[in-house]
């Protein structure tokens, strides 16, 4: 059993960073071993990898992951068990279409 690698690429213009940050305190906090890495990617993108499989892509679902979530995803990877690909979502509250 391996520490899981989490990657995250975020939009530092769209102020992503704040979700990283949020994700990453989650992450800390639940899997302190874990490897955790985060960089400014594409416009409007928070896309998150678990073992370099891609797990949420917030460019396909125009959502965030639901952190606990890709917690228990990375936990399930550690013990071996597929990597999943559909993770829960956030409520969208912020939205407004004109």
């Amino acid at each position: 059993m391996s520490a899981s690698k989490i990657e995250v690429e975020y939009c530092g213009t769209c102020g992503h960073k704040q979700q990283f940050d949020e994700l990453a305190e989650k992450v800390k906090e639940k899997m302190p071993w874990a490897e955790l890495s985060g960089k400014e990617g594409r416009r409007g993108s928070f896309e998150v990898t678990i073992n370099e499989t891609l797990v949420h892509s917030k460019l396909q679902t125009l959502a965030f992951p639901d952190y606990d979530d890709v917690v228990e995803a990375a936990k399930e990877a550690e013990q071996g068990k597929p990597v999943r690909t559909k993770l829960k979502q956030q409520v969208i509250t912020n939205c407004s279409i004109s």
